[in-house]
């Protein structure tokens, strides 16, 4: 069924379609709608599940952990302060091999406080063990909710999709809401191999000594690893059930580009534009979308842009102290060795600052004047003129 929706809702719509049992949520701005029309379907008898509502972010995670643990699907919601408060049970999660799907709606951390868009809060846990997916449109976003249980309840790691707050979250997109009996062929019910029954009793997270630990953690992170190979395969199922694919990465318009952008999440849309804008210039430009950016596509990123003589990573965040955004870390150490590219990175959007198309036109020129002089390894974009003054 197709509708004109907001981002929030269609989520909603994923998480019915994916038949969670339990949803516990703290309120939060911009996530709040996803969990409000959660209630609303499980109040109207839509969805057969337990709604939990708690007094906290990290009460929320715990409640999803438990019921997890039972054996169980289960979601929740939040946002950058809400993401930070549940940074302890992030790790329990992940540590528990529990497959809970949450949707990130991003948003700048504080202080000062900003309720508006940027990705700081979902990059600043990309080491809590955590699949990351960020999406850049409505559809992607209840694509990748539906898909996320798949991959999750098979590597046993839980799964974050993270979705611009605003910019997706309150914005009507036409969506396709997939029908239930096709959800239901593709995701069967969960029958976890390990959970808490009082028919056979076990014991979940018991304390583990210096003996036996970092196995523990070895182990987590092989099935880290094991999620990119498994994303891959579940897309191309669900391309051919659904129509729609979405990769690993993007490549758009990269085959005979210059110079080339890498991006996450809605940006990605508007650097197409100009992609497009600029080529009606005679300027040969491209754009690479992460869409998977934990477990870090590493040989994807080094076959689409090792050829490349400049690269700038344009994202919504910052690494304090280290200078530049955390994907454009990752885009230079993933090419280290392997390709001699000059990788400029650039700072955007924070605090839910508009990037505008100037905005952009400008990183890809600084692209095309690194190739023949000289340019700062780190740029923010966007800065206003009187801050220097």
């Amino acid at each position: 069924m197709r509708d004109i929706v907001e981002g929030s809702r269609a989520v909603a719509e994923a998480v019915k379609l994916c038949r969670a049992k339990v949803i516990s949520a703290y309120p939060i701005t911009p996530q709040t709608h996803i969990v409000e029309y959660l209630a609303e379907f499980v109040a109207n008898g839509e969805l057969d599940a337990e709604f939990v509502r708690v007094e906290s972010e990290h009460s929320a995670l715990s409640v999803c952990v438990g019921a997890s643990a039972t054996g169980v699907r289960t979601f929740t919601a939040t946002s950058s302060q809400g993401l930070a408060l549940m940074f302890e049970v992030l790790f329990i999660a992940s540590g528990l091999r529990l497959p809970i799907v949450m949707v990130n709606a991003n948003r700048a951390l504080s202080a000062p406080i900003s309720i508006w868009n940027d990705q700081s809060d979902s990059t600043a846990v990309r080491d809590c063990g955590w699949i990351q997916v960020y999406v850049e449109t409505n559809q992607e976003a209840l694509d990748s909710v539906i898909q996320a249980y798949k991959v999750a309840e098979k590597v046993l790691l839980p799964f974050m999709v993270c979705m611009d707050g605003f910019v997706l979250t309150h914005t009507y997109e036409p969506v396709d809401i997939p029908d239930q009996r096709l959800v239901d062929d593709y995701l069967p019910e969960y029958d976890p191999p390990i959970k808490l029954d009082p028919e056979n009793p076990v014991t979940i997270g018991p304390i583990a000594d210096p003996n036996y630990y970092m196995e523990f953690k070895l182990v987590q992170d092989e099935a880290m690893n094991e999620a990119k190979r498994v994303l891959k395969d579940e897309d191309e199922k669900f391309g051919e059930i659904f129509g729609r694919r979405y990769g690993l990465i993007e490549e758009y318009r990269t085959d005979d580009a210059d110079v080339v952008l890498v991006t996450m999440g809605s940006l990605a849309g508007t650097i197409k534009d100009v992609v497009d804008r600029m080529r009606e210039k005679g300027k040969n430009v491209g754009l690479v979308r992460v869409r998977l950016y934990r477990p870090f596509p590493k040989d994807e990123i080094v076959r689409a842009l090792k050829d490349f003589e400049v690269i700038g990573v344009i994202e919504k965040d910052n690494c304090f102290g280290f200078g530049g955004g955390a994907l454009f870390h990752d885009v230079r150490s993933a090419l280290y060795g392997k390709s001699n590219a000059k990788v400029i990175g650039f700072v955007a959007g924070l605090g839910g600052r508009d990037i505008p198309y100037w905005d952009i036109e400008k990183a890809y020129e600084m692209c095309y004047e690194a190739r023949v002089k000289e340019v700062p390894d780190v740029v923010w974009i966007g800065v206003r003129d009187w801050f220097r003054r």
